[in-house]
């Protein structure tokens, strides 16, 4: 699962790393030390159907065949993520992955360890890489009503590795993350069906590396999208991730 994660680099840095260009949008391109998929934010994306542009896409996928209104706030609500094992075959999802793959750049993600029944946030980034890509998939949505044209998107997830299962410790998950080589590949429309699913697989747990931080992530009354929200935060209690 990945419900939580950080992209707080300029509009530059991200144009350099992909080779693409940001293309401009009404909402300009904000720092974002602690993307919440709860708050449904705009978050940059780079498209098969536009692999050359940064885009900024809503998190939460609205299939193109969906309704009203009131039938996308209820989807949205539910595709943050799109299972690896299932994506092929659930109708909200099985268009956008044989059509519309898409990156979603990250610096990190966070996620929650259990222990004796209470919750660590942890931060989880890769040792090589300031920036990494999300295996994600998306759908234009047009709303009727208005008018208006929403880009959306979901990320994919996979069965955790060792690293993460010790982490996310309660249901196994984590985000596909790609190696930078397989980006273009990814967002290939000719990339094979077979290979998309061996893309999902998950990245190993060697190329990872993280750290508890403050629980401070977790209150719904600050704001938690500020750069402290990652500073490290040690727990005495905690054992330490084996390695």
């Amino acid at each position: 699962m990945c419900f939580h994660y950080a992209m707080s680099k300029d509009a530059q840095t991200l144009e350099n790393r992909f080779k693409a260009q940001f293309k401009q949008s009404k909402t300009p391109l904000e720092k974002k030390f602690h993307a919440s998929a709860f708050l449904y934010p705009e978050m940059p994306v780079i498209s098969s159907n536009e692999p050359d542009a940064i885009v900024l896409y809503k998190w939460g996928l609205i299939p193109s065949w969906t309704k009203t209104k009131e039938d996308a706030a209820k989807i949205k609500s539910m595709t943050h993520n799109a299972k690896s094992e299932t994506v092929f075959e659930l109708p909200s999802f099985r268009n956008a992955i044989k059509r519309s793959r898409c990156l979603v750049p990250a610096e990190g993600f966070y996620e929650w360890r259990e222990f004796q029944k209470k919750k660590y946030p942890y931060f989880i980034t890769l040792k090589d890489s300031q920036i990494f890509s999300f295996a994600g998939i998306s759908e234009q949505w047009l709303d009727k009503e208005t008018g208006e044209i929403l880009n959306t998107f979901s990320i994919l997830t996979t069965p955790a590795n060792d690293f993460m299962a010790q982490i996310h410790n309660n249901k196994l998950r984590m985000p596909v993350i790609l190696n930078q080589e397989n980006e273009a590949e990814w967002i290939s429309p000719g990339t094979s069906t077979e290979r998309i699913r061996s893309l999902t697989q998950g990245l190993g747990s060697d190329a990872m590396e993280g750290y508890t931080i403050d629980r401070m992530i977790s209150s719904k009354q600050m704001n938690t999208n500020i750069p402290e929200v990652q500073q490290a935060c040690v727990y005495e209690e905690l054992p330490e991730i084996r390695t």
